[in-house]
């Protein structure tokens, strides 16, 4: 465990595997109250995924699951855009403002609710959930909303962070009581709670990452991350005094020590791992042991295995109410996600042939599209159990 009371253990990749295969061992063994597995619909749900990978890559050339693909939305390449914008700088200095995009955008980026969608002024083009979040906040960055800086708008900082608050980001995301956004309290005190952690820029603590020479390991990154950001989670685990972020307790989860006990998860640090894998190698790294990292344990790639039957809920009576994330259900409904993604993403190489396809890939190809294709013929777009969210989790 070590000697810092647990918290090294329940910030590391490896724990969330383990501890998500301890919970999915318990339900196969049929020590659970809430979900029931069936693995022999991974293949049939393997299939669904294959397809929609290849109609929405069909080089089978799939880019990561990152929050850069919502910057793409209506086929816009805002990424081109942000270059243009980002002439003259170095490299480096180039990455840290495309890492401060990503942070400030990526908090901004839990579940945005049915009735929401944003309009673009400078295209027309209206976006709703992931990629309307994703286009406002990238509006927001380039126009300067996130720097204190003038003549400096490509960045974020904390004296600007420090001063947004729900009016604010309801400004920026068009939210309205017609045009209702989910969590904008929750949303505005993750990013002032990020001000008091960063002090300047969220980027500068990959500035060292950013000037050694040779690769960057997944890992890495998400460490970085967890060391600087895991205060910033309202609801999370606390244990010793120590902010854990997205970790929680479950009664089948194993482990030793203070730690035992509690499933870590860090979804939406994971996400924006992920998300920079591409500013670190747009400025010439190479990130590596990218499968270090988990599939990430939310609503689309959880709903497809309850839509697909991988997972069953054993009170049908479940779908109809409403959950705390921190609920047993919510909590081994991602456990599980995480533990049978890994089975899942397998079964789609095979059927793809590509034996090499990162995770971060069959997630994008993949998984998460799956879950909202299938969710969208369903239920209208609705995931398949209700959450009770303030925007700083799902």
């Amino acid at each position: 465990m070590g000697g810092d009371g647990g918290v090294s253990v329940l910030r590391s990749p490896a724990t969330i595997r383990e501890r998500c295969a301890d919970v999915l061992a318990a339900a196969e063994a049929g020590r659970s109250a809430n979900l029931a597995v069936d693995r022999s619909k991974l293949d049939a749900c393997a299939a669904i995924v294959a397809d929609v990978t290849r109609r929405r890559y069909p080089s089978l050339a799939v880019p990561y699951h990152s929050r850069w693909r919502h910057f793409e939305a209506g086929g816009v390449d805002r990424a081109a855009e942000l270059d243009r914008a980002l002439v003259g700088r170095g490299a480096t200095d180039a990455a840290l403002a495309r890492i401060d995009l990503a942070i400030v955008s990526v908090l901004l980026d839990a579940g945005a609710g049915a009735r929401w969608s944003y309009v673009e002024r400078e295209t027309g083009g209206r976006y709703a959930r992931s990629e309307g979040l994703g286009v406002a906040s990238y509006r927001a960055f380039v126009s300067g909303a996130f720097s204190s800086t003038p003549g400096d708008p490509c960045r974020v900082d904390a004296r600007a962070l420090g001063a947004i608050d729900g009016a604010a980001l309801a400004r920026i995301f068009q939210a309205t009581d017609a045009n209702p956004l989910v969590g904008l309290d929750g949303r505005a005190s993750l990013l002032r709670r990020l001000a008091a952690e960063v002090a300047g820029r969220p980027s500068a603590p990959f500035l060292p990452l950013l000037e050694r020479r040779g690769d960057v390991a997944a890992a890495e990154i998400l460490a970085t991350l967890l060391e600087r950001t895991s205060a910033i989670w309202p609801n999370g685990l606390v244990l010793g005094g120590v902010a854990l972020g997205d970790a929680w307790p479950h009664p089948r989860a194993g482990g030793s020590g203070v730690s035992a006990g509690y499933v870590p998860f860090h979804k939406l640090s994971q996400w924006l791992a992920y998300s920079l894998f591409e500013p670190f190698e747009r400025a010439g790294h190479r990130v590596v042991d990218r499968d270090a990292l988990t599939a990430l344990p939310e609503y689309r790639n959880g709903g497809l295995l309850l839509d697909t039957g991988v997972l069953a809920l054993r009170d049908p009576a479940d779908a109809t109410r409403r959950h705390a994330v921190g609920s047993e259900l919510v909590v081994e409904w991602r456990a599980l996600t995480v533990a049978l993604v890994d089975e899942l993403a397998a079964h789609v190489r095979s059927r793809l042939g590509r034996p090499e396809l990162p995770l971060a890939c069959v997630l994008e190809g993949g998984t998460w599209a799956a879950g909202r294709e299938t969710a969208a013929k369903l239920r209208g777009g609705e995931p398949p159990l209700a959450i009770e969210s303030d925007g700083t989790v799902f």
